[in-house]
């Protein structure tokens, strides 16, 4: 699961071999925030700014969107927030710099950054949707989850007595093939990531610790 997350700096697109967004998004995305995500459109890659929560395309009102920042791989072909995403095949890359969870010592959460043990931004797979609120289109997305109870990194996060949960990180080999394939071929990409090439560390001193990219 991933609520809370650090978009990729606008001057550092270029590591991903991206040209550099053209608008402005907050340096910290919650839900219901806009974030940069990637789409393939017309056969070519475009930047887009989405709010991090999908809206249904049936939606009328946000007042009905609720917990839909993230989508579990396993149901999110029949779920009704998704389905009509899913089916159409509107997949998207999120790029990060880095994902927050809470992990629980002594019995609290503390939260911890989980970021490229090389300092790279990395991209997220997500679904994203159109909708229509009061007159205005809205593009929204959702990160894909996968379980993650046998990963030696992502299974420490989280309360003791809920699931393991991780977002899937699509390879710089296999993003265009990510943004244009269809829903039937999506279990291929739903894997975890290396735990070698990721770590963590106390999301107040990552400072400290993450390696500078430039």
């Amino acid at each position: 699961m991933c609520a809370n997350y650090e978009p990729i700096f606008k001057n550092r697109a270029q590591l991903l071999d991206l040209s550099e967004p053209t608008f402005d998004y907050k340096n910290e995305i919650y839900p219901a925030y806009n974030s940069p995500i990637i789409i393939a459109k017309n056969e070519s890659i475009e930047w887009r700014s989405a709010r991090f929560g999908l809206v249904p395309n049936w939606a009328d009102t946000l007042d009905k969107v609720k917990e839909t920042h993230n989508a579990r791989s396993e149901t999110v072909a029949t779920k009704p927030n998704f389905r009509h995403a899913w089916k159409n095949n509107q997949f998207c890359l999120i790029p990060v710099e880095t994902i927050f969870e809470p992990k629980y010592i002594d019995g609290k959460p503390q939260w911890y950054g989980i970021y490229r043990c090389d300092g790279m931004p990395f991209t997220v797979a997500g679904i994203y949707e159109y909708a229509t609120i009061n007159g205005e289109q809205i593009l929204s997305m959702s990160m894909l989850t996968i379980n993650s109870e046998s990963h030696p990194l992502m299974n420490q996060f989280h309360a003791p007595d809920e699931e393991k949960r991780s977002v899937v990180v699509i390879s710089q080999d296999r993003r265009n093939s990510w943004l244009s394939c269809e829903y039937q071929d999506v279990a291929e990409f739903m894997h975890e990531f290396s735990a070698n090439d990721f770590t963590a560390a106390p999301k107040a001193e990552m400072h400290k610790f993450r390696p500078k990219t430039h």
